[in-house]
Order: structure tokens, then C-alpha cells, then sequence
């Protein structure tokens, strides 16, 4: 049987840290993209590592499509206080392949149960809009090969027509360009290339990618 198409997705457009004070703690929300569990276990590691000297690290993490893995951890912090507000953050996103890790210095002050489920989520919430989301769409991906003379033109030719390069390859008969094309306009696509380059370029399949589009 033919793998199924894999289906557009949210995630962070990046990684990167956002810092919030709350009464004298400081919450330093660290977020990454990875691909597996392995991958955020070691995001993980590595921010416990540098932070070492923090009060609490608190955890938590989605990966995969269909079938999602989820984790959290409040590394200290009273039971359901921190990781299960952080992972709310990221299901009511609709995120997957994002691991969020809280660093929090205490300041003195006590926040109390209500107030450190509060931090922890705002402290995420408040990262992911600072960093920003895409949505990354399944696509399928042609190898165009064109000579060596026309490849500058075709390029250009691409990207004013809306189509994702995503990769170019000098080689020695021809420049090979990748190129992501939603699945229901591959034929359109042929159809274009043809006209546009007047039959002296050609596309073949290279498989699927995808493509990001900031939400």
C-alpha cells in the first residue's frame, strides 16, 4: 500500500527564549523544533545543563503527526503546577514537534498554586507569540534540470510564478532545481514548465518536503 499524503501541521517558527517576571521570579521560557522524543530529551538536557543553577527547569514537549507523544515535568514544583499548564499551551496551539523548557529563579515570593499554573502557561504563551508559528504543508518535489545557460532564467521564472525552490545543484550536463509543488498541480506544473521554457526543461518526482507558511 502507498504511504499516506502527510498532513499540514502547526509548529514554532523557530527556536529561541522569551523572559517573563512574575513577582520577583523570573520564568525564561526556552522553545525548540525537533523531530523526535530523542531530540527534545536531549533540548532538555542541555538547557538543565546551562541553567543549572535555577531553581526549577520545568518540561514539556509534543512530537509526531498522527500518532503525538507527549510529555511533561515540574521538576519540583508542587504536582500539576508547571509541566501540565506548560503542555496545555502547546495542545490548545495545536503545536507538534515543539519542546518548551520553563527555567524559573525564584524571587522570595510565593506564588501559590493558581499563581504558578498562571506563570508557567503565560510564560509559554508568551514565547510562542514572540517567536511566531508556521504551518508547514506537505508537497510534492520535482527535480527540474535545466542547461546550464537557462537555469538563471527558469529560477527566476519559478519563484515569480509562486513556486518553493528549495534546492539547486550545478552539475555537469545541467542545473538541477527542486522545487515543492502542491500535489493536485503537478500536472498544471508540467504544463507550465513546458510552455515557459519552450520544452527545454524537464521535471521528474524527488519524493515529498514541505514547505512553511507563517500563520
Amino acid at each position: 500500500m502507498p504511504e499516506p499524503t502527510p498532513r499540514p501541521y502547526l509548529t514554532i517558527r523557530r527556536g529561541g527564549s522569551h523572559e517573563i517576571e512574575i513577582k520577583k521570579s523570573r520564568f525564561i521560557c526556552h522553545l525548540a523544533r525537533v523531530g523526535d522524543e530523542d531530540a527534545a530529551q536531549a533540548f532538555i538536557t542541555g538547557i538543565r545543563k546551562e541553567y543549572w543553577d535555577a531553581r526549577h527547569n520545568c518540561t514539556a514537549f509534543v512530537v509526531g503527526d498522527e500518532q503525538r507523544r507527549e510529555r511533561s515535568s515540574d521538576d519540583g514544583e508542587p504536582g500539576g503546577t508547571a509541566g501540565v499548564p506548560m503542555l496545555e499551551v502547546l495542545r490548545r496551539r495545536g503545536l507538534t514537534d515543539t519542546v518548551a523548557v520553563v527555567t524559573r529563579y525564584f524571587g522570595g515570593i510565593k506564588l501559590g498554586a493558581g499563581g504558578l499554573v498562571r506563570a508557567y502557561g503565560s510564560a509559554v504563551s508568551e514565547a510562542v507569540d514572540e517567536i511566531g508559528l508556521v504551518e508547514r504543508r506537505p508537497v510534492a518535489l520535482l527535480a527540474v534540470t535545466a542547461g546550464h545557460t537557462r537555469a538563471g532564467r527558469v529560477e527566476n521564472d519559478l519563484r515569480a510564478a509562486g513556486y518553493a525552490v528549495s534546492d539547486l545543484a550545478y552539475q555537469a550536463d545541467g542545473v538541477r532545481i527542486e522545487v515543492g509543488v502542491p500535489e493536485p498541480e503537478v500536472p498544471a506544473f508540467h504544463a507550465w514548465l513546458a510552455e515557459a521554457t519552450a520544452g527545454t526543461a524537464v521535471a521528474v518526482d524527488a519524493g515529498r518536503t514541505f514547505v512553511e507558511v507563517p500563520v
